[in-house]
């Protein structure tokens, strides 16, 4: 018993946590909280192996908890998180985050980049976890994504692509009336050229009299 109790004030101690709190600011976030958890997976991946589950992340909140007797760890730990939260505005958006903070499909990803409107800050590759494939995808620029949010571009380009989506529909219908009237007049063209053909063409009856008058020989 006075063992147990010997042993109480030293589990205790081991049980006091060592905690510091970070808030992700709006700059860093831009509203979006797949952009928040790709804060947290960049921390956790310069975070060793021991650490990487200590640090959680609640709404833009990122917090750092380990045991008391883990002090040097901690601080570790604590310096690698406040670098990247220090780091995190200036780091490149991944499609994901961009169609989260834009609310975008990603089909209007794939089509704006392609066309320019969406400018691409270049490309990363990464290996998918514990697979041999790797994976290229383009970046975007966070000041870049921030101005688009800003001034709401996303929805000015679904409005730019419904108009343009209307006038291509409006031409392929004109260009489907006027092919069926070329292609009628056409028709009508080959009808009458053939009546006067028949109507024009000499009667060639009577030949086998010229035959028999030995014409032909």
């Amino acid at each position: 018993m006075s063992h147990h109790l010997c042993d109480m004030p030293k589990r205790e101690k081991d049980e006091i946590e060592l905690i510091r709190t970070w808030t992700l600011p709006a700059t860093v976030t831009m509203g979006s909280a797949v952009r928040a958890n790709g804060v947290l997976q960049e921390i956790q991946a310069r975070l060793p192996a021991i650490s990487k589950k200590s640090i959680s992340l609640e709404g833009v909140d990122l917090t750092l908890a380990m045991a008391a007797n883990e002090k040097t760890a901690f601080n570790a730990a604590a310096a690698i998180v406040a670098k990247v939260v220090a780091e995190a505005g200036a780091m490149p958006v991944i499609p994901r985050e961009i169609e989260d903070i834009l609310t975008i499909k990603t089909s209007e990803r794939h089509r704006w980049l392609a066309d320019g409107r969406l400018p691409s800050a270049g490309t990363r590759t990464v290996r998918l976890n514990g697979r041999a494939r790797q994976i290229t995808f383009h970046v975007f620029d966070p000041k870049v994504v921030e101005d688009l949010l800003d001034r709401g571009a996303a929805e000015e380009w679904r409005v730019e692509d419904a108009e343009a989506k209307a006038e291509k529909r409006q031409r392929a219908t004109y260009q489907a009336k006027l092919t069926r009237s070329l292609k009628k007049e056409a028709a009508k063209k080959s009808m009458t050229s053939e009546d006067g053909a028949k109507d024009s063409a000499p009667k060639l009856g009577g030949w086998e009299e010229f035959d028999v008058d030995g014409l032909l020989r």
